[in-house]
């Protein structure tokens, strides 16, 4: 599915409102994928990750930017897993704690990530002032998959508030090698009809999960 339709920059008048329905939104979806049995998530965690192998997008693309799951997202293990035997570069997140600032640094091998320190969402990343290539101060990204509690199906993506992603693709679209492309990777729950956004809320190209 195409991204298509900008957002519109509300007034100041509508802005309290729209903060309200992001975060009722957020409840609602949070709800909705912690209804979702282990299994039920593992077996559309499969389905989203084969149709991302099978994507020209993936298949084309030599540096990849990954997330590392977390128990309420499809699960990228096995993703990046397949990076690697594809000989693609892996690119993953580093959040600079206190600020919306994130960077894209390189991991060696798909098991670096089990040593990697866990941060307070519990999830892991490399450590702050470690030294690994950024991949936006070397060739730039061609791919960027895309975590998110809800997505709609004009590309508009709800974030979990602190704005990594938006900032970091700003950031994107300025690198010489030009914007990435930017594919979300969503359990069927999360698609909604509308997901609220403002002029700084980024649109991704597409996204993927299972519709059968």
């Amino acid at each position: 599915m195409e991204a298509g339709g900008a957002p519109l920059a509300p007034s100041p008048g509508n802005m309290a409102a729209l903060r309200a329905a992001k975060k009722a939104l957020r409840l609602e979806m949070k709800r909705k994928v912690a209804a979702l049995s282990d299994a039920e998530k593992r077996r559309q965690t499969e389905a989203v990750s084969r149709r991302l192998i099978a994507h020209p997008k993936y298949k084309n693309c030599q540096r990849i930017a990954v997330f590392l799951s977390m128990s309420d997202e499809i699960q990228t293990e096995d993703i990046i897993q397949d990076v690697f035997q594809r000989g693609k570069e892996c690119f993953i997140p580093r959040y600079k704690s206190g600020t919306n600032h994130m960077d894209m640094v390189k991991l060696g091998s798909a098991e670096e990530i089990l040593h990697l320190p866990l941060t307070s969402w519990n999830i892991r990343q490399p450590a702050e002032d470690g030294l690994q290539e950024e991949a936006l101060t070397s060739g730039g990204l061609d791919l960027i998959l895309m975590p998110g509690l809800g997505f709609d199906k004009l590309g508009n993506r709800l974030g979990r508030g602190k704005g990594y992603y938006d900032t970091y693709l700003e950031r994107c679209w300025q690198h010489p090698k030009g914007r990435p492309y930017t594919i979300a990777l969503a359990f069927k729950e999360q698609i909604c009809d509308h997901v609220p956004v403002v002029e700084t809320d980024k649109q991704i190209d597409e996204v993927l999960y299972d519709d059968s």
